[in-house]
């Protein structure tokens, strides 16, 4: 009886498993990824919000020009008007368009202010630092972790235990990912090696997109509100090896971010393994990528 217990036990940690949310891009997208942040919600619906200014206005000047060019033709039209003023139409497009702005400049500011200004007290900081071509983060506080992340070389997939394409795919993943607990905010400080170039820290389902700038330190914040494997990449043309810098973020439950962190302090790769296979339900006997770590 045991057995059974433990067989279905088993199967349901793969189950649960294998249905873990992973975001990144998909053939033949055609809209944004699916928010997994509220900057991210607040940015699909002014999205969405605008296409209902974008679509009619479009409209109505194609039909202006398709009238124009039928109704005032030369053939159809050979005596063209002196007229040079009218009032009510100067009104009309002098009002609506100031409207139409009004409309859409005070969301787009509610969303600019609530993206710019940084939560107090924020329950993690990390600091992502760009060089040609990899991101370097370390994780303030008492249990300070960093590590470079590089993009995972084909190679390498069985010795990491990612040999799933689907889950990670190629380009997109690394050896290792930054790892934040899900409902937790975190502060995300983004900077660029001194003696190196413009990078960009861009993460889509987070809605968050910041210049790495030499000598400089930006800001951002997000608070995942799924867990869940996300895929970004420098936004930022950097040099020849800029198609070659993904960014990956692995939200994860608190206990399972609390045991990870409190592991890689002494042993990176060993907290990646674990994380991993309490995650994905991988072996915890995988070798992961041993590119640098701290």
């Amino acid at each position: 009886m045991k057995r059974t217990y433990a067989a279905l036990a088993a199967l349901a940690c793969l189950l649960f498993a294998s249905v873990s949310f992973a975001d990144q891009p998909k053939p033949w997208q055609m809209g944004m990824q699916e928010p997994a942040t509220s900057i991210m919600e607040f940015n699909s619906w002014f999205e969405q919000y605008t296409l209902w200014f974008i679509v009619p206005i479009t409209i109505f000047v194609l039909i202006l020009l398709i009238l124009v060019v039928v109704k005032f033709r030369a053939s159809a039209n050979p005596v063209p008007s002196k007229t040079s003023h009218n009032t009510t139409i100067e009104i009309v497009w002098t009002v609506v368009p100031v409207l139409i702005l009004f409309a859409i400049a005070i969301p787009s500011f509610n969303l600019l202010t609530y993206q710019l200004k940084m939560p107090e007290n924020p329950d993690i900081t990390i600091k992502a630092t760009a060089t040609q071509w990899l991101w370097s983060y370390e994780y303030e506080g008492e249990q300070a972790v960093s590590f470079d992340s590089y993009m995972l070389k084909e190679e390498d997939r069985a010795a990491a235990g990612k040999e799933d394409a689907a889950r990670y795919p190629r380009l997109l993943a690394v050896d290792n990912e930054v790892v934040v607990p899900v409902g937790k905010t975190v502060r995300l400080l983004v900077t660029a090696a001194p003696t190196d170039v413009i990078h960009a820290f861009a993460m889509p389902a987070f809605g968050i997109k910041i210049d790495a700038i030499p000598g400089r330190l930006n800001e951002t914040w997000f608070r995942a509100d799924r867990e869940g494997l996300y895929y970004g990449q420098c936004s930022e043309l950097c040099g020849k090896d800029h198609a070659y810098m993904p960014i990956a973020i692995r939200v994860v439950s608190d206990e399972q971010y609390n045991g990870w962190l409190q592991a890689a302090t002494s042993d990176l790769n060993g907290a990646n393994r674990a994380l991993m296979a309490s995650v994905d339900g991988a072996p915890a006997a995988v070798q992961t990528a041993e590119n640098t770590t701290n």
